[in-house]
């Protein structure tokens, strides 16, 4: 055996160790994002307004530090809090699914004021009768409802406090107390302000609620207090936890909120595996049916492929301490890129198909597949990657992962199709395994069709697909987005049995919830989607806990965008959708050396994107982030059957000088027919398993990707090569 060919097989095989090792085992290696194990996702705004300075600069930092504080002792594991522009924050907790104990210890301003009671009760009825004297404010008891009057003004803040903690008072039935230990300083006012004040009541007023008001006896010299409030044992852990850790800087909301529960992320998990499975196994089956032992070959590399997925994903924390999250989108992901992976391993066994016919010898015709189809595949999957690129700087969470698990499939994808199955020819070839023959099935012939004759009707089609789509999306309005463009929350619930939407509506009426949707779903029809566009998730929650009380409800999951994020989310969908067309454009300008390659090949992915939004529209599918993670994938995959039809005219304007224009573009067209059918099938394959057995969340993606893809093969053929001729100084008169 040849030194070249052994050193190739142990780089290959140092590869295939390195991802073994950093693959298993799989549950220690891989990190599952929140969609998949359950918990919440947070987008924090911080409101600044009431600041000013060098306060406004650094509140976010201290926002930060203090929401980490909480969360240390709150006890999640592997939270991730990190600054997003000047005043968001984004908190993940994984495994936390207490959704309202969770938003009432981190979005807490934790105020803690003392404030003296007014003696007179005059003006407590002056007050009562809605006249409230200057300087002070009418409060009520949050025991007891008494109304009390305070003095605006606040004797005692809780800057002054170095510790809080709980203990039971023996003396009222055991009841947890919080417990107030003050400075030095902070103690000292504390002796002085009940010194001055014995026989008035003191209340201690947390976030604007009067906890308790207990009347001063004596002079407390020990700079010690307690809350009382008729507290749980976790409301007051809780309570003394926010106290002990400082209180936050400025007010915040909760923009966005994404709750999944461990039933939904099981179940994510079960039926995203599930459609891969089945989505690769199809994808397997047909590559070693069609394609006999060159099909195996590619299998070899498809298997190959995805350990190099899964080693890399396992790879990026420990060499590059880069967080690799493998979420819901990401197995899609995973699949999708084998699919898009046989798209190599198609353009080199056709081309060996047709080296063979054109009667070169076995080892020259793989050695010649080989480099006519590497530009091919060089630059479809590098436009492909710009779609990845713009998907992980402007995507959040889930996206991101699919982002992330997209690239290394398409680098995995070149490495496997283009080193790894050569190396296992060249070896087929030096056993004599195979000598002069490559057989493969061939269903689909070279069609001899014009397409470029055609390309009026196919426009004036396109025209009408699309109008229609954009008359359904622009009728719809508002009602065209998911929440995460327009704001609203989405409640999800699981029934022991199948639920009346009627009487869920009637609950939701009596609640007072207006434009309320509800859905259920074929594949789990004991599930049940509420959309409202208040959060009133806890009264609903309680409501229909009272109303099917032998239904065992489980929240699923809650999401909740709030205006603001939803106008965000949607401007950087938009800028990553132009991003990733402007780089395409580029790029494929400069390889083809002519911009009419670029623009009439971006037209194409136009086409395609507005194809898949229109379909949304028309069968009444909401645009969500998924959706917009779904065009920037037809866009990118879209382009490498553009791309490899502009190669195949390339080559031909080389080959056959006096062709005009337009014949050269029929003739490329119809010479990759058998290869864009093939691809696009195969990759089909994976989207229609998702579609069926991936679940109500993946529903919509699977959905524009099968539509964007079957519009991908059409508008190459029938948009962008004529619109090469259009714009071609060599077009045919």
């Amino acid at each position: 055996m040849e030194k070249k060919l052994i050193y190739k097989i142990i780089f290959i095989l140092l590869i295939i160790g390195a991802c073994a090792y950093f693959t298993f085992p799989l549950d220690k290696r891989i990190n599952y994002g929140l969609d998949l194990k359950g918990g919440m996702h947070l987008l924090l705004k911080i409101d600044t307004s009431g600041l000013s300075g060098q306060a406004k600069e650094d509140v976010c930092a201290r926002a930060l530090e203090v929401i980490r504080n909480r969360i240390d002792q709150f006890g999640v594991r592997e939270p991730q809090i990190v600054q997003q522009g000047e005043d968001e924050i984004v908190v993940q907790l994984p495994g936390v699914t207490d959704r309202d104990r969770a938003l009432d210890l981190i979005g807490k301003t934790a105020l803690l004021e003392f404030k003296l009671v007014a003696r007179d009760p005059d003006k407590l009825k002056q007050a009562l009768d809605g006249n409230v004297p200057e300087g002070y404010e009418l409060r009520r008891s949050k025991d007891d409802s008494e109304p009390l009057l305070l003095e605006k003004q606040s004797v005692l803040a809780g800057d002054s406090l170095t510790n809080a903690g709980v203990r039971f008072d023996q003396s009222q039935f055991n009841e947890p107390i919080v417990t107030l230990q003050f400075s030095a300083e902070g103690a000292k006012k504390f002796a002085d302000l009940t010194a001055a004040n014995v026989g008035r009541r003191l209340a201690i007023v947390l976030d604007g609620e009067v906890q308790t008001a207990p009347n001063i006896k004596e002079a407390i010299p020990s700079g010690e207090a307690v809350i009382t409030g008729r507290f749980s044992v976790e409301k007051a852990q809780d309570t003394a936890l926010i106290l002990r850790v400082g209180a936050l800087p400025a007010p915040m909301r909760v923009e966005e909120e994404r709750t999944i529960g461990p039933l939904l992320g099981q179940d994510s998990i079960n039926k995203g595996f599930m459609a891969s499975l089945i989505g690769c196994v199809a994808v397997f089956i047909f590559m070693a049916v069609y394609y006999l032992l060159a099909g195996l070959v590619a299998n070899v590399a498809l298997g190959l492929n995805l350990l190099i997925i899964l080693g890399g994903l396992g790879m990026l924390p420990v060499l590059f301490n880069v967080s690799a999250t493998l979420t819901l989108p990401g197995i899609a992901g995973l699949a999708l890129s084998l699919g898009m992976a046989v798209d190599a391993n198609v353009l080199i066994n056709e081309r060996i198909r047709e080296e063979l016919a054109a009667g070169r010898k076995l080892r020259q015709a793989i050695a010649n597949g080989y480099d006519k189809a590497f530009s091919a595949i060089f630059d479809s999957n590098v436009t492909t990657l710009f779609a990845a690129l713009w998907l992980f700087i402007f995507g959040t969470g889930p996206i991101k992962g699919f982002a992330v698990t997209l690239t290394i499939g398409l680098i995995a994808s070149m490495f496997t199709a283009i080193v790894v199955t050569r190396v296992i020819f060249e070896a087929l070839l030096h056993f004599g395994i195979i000598k002069e023959k490559l057989p493969m099935l061939q269903l689909i012939k070279q069609p001899h069709l014009d397409y470029i004759g055609k390309r009026k009707f196919f426009y004036a089609l396109s025209l009408v697909v699309i109008i229609t789509g954009l008359v359904f999306f622009f009728k719809s309005g508002k009602q065209a987005y998911g929440i995460d463009f327009v704001g609203g929350q989405l409640q999800e619930y699981s029934f022991k049995t199948v639920p009346n939407v009627d009487r869920v509506r009637e609950v939701t009426s009596e609640l007072g919830l207006a434009d309320v949707t509800i859905q259920q779903f074929k594949d789990n029809p004991h599930a049940i989607l509420i959309r409202t566009k208040e959060d009133k998730s806890e009264a609903l929650t309680t409501k229909l806990k009272s109303v099917f009380p032998a239904e065992d409800i489980q929240i699923l999951r809650i999401e909740r965008v709030g205006p603001v994020a939803g106008k965000y989310l949607k401007d950087k969908a938009i800028l990553a959708l132009l991003w990733s067309l402007i780089g395409i454009l580029v790029y494929v300008a400069i390889r083809f050396k002519h911009w009419n390659f670029g623009a009439a090949g971006v037209i194409a992915l136009f086409h395609d994107v507005l194809v898949a939004l229109g379909f949304l529209a028309i069968t009444g599918r909401p645009i969500d982030l998924l959706s917009v993670t779904a065009f920037l994938t037809i866009a990118g995959y879209s382009i490498n059957d553009t791309i490899v039809i502009y190669d195949r005219v390339r080559e031909n304007l080389r080959l056959n000088r006096k062709l005009s224009m337009a014949e050269v573009i029929n003739l490329s067209v119809n010479q990759t027919m058998s290869r864009t059918l093939l691809t696009s099938g195969v990759t089909l394959l994976v989207v229609i398993s998702f579609m069926i057995f991936g679940g109500e969340i993946l529903s919509n993606f699977a959905f524009t990707l099968f539509v964007g893809f079957i519009s991908g093969v059409y508008s190459t053929i029938f948009i962008a090569s004529p619109l090469v001729l259009a714009w071609s100084r060599k077009s045919s008169k």
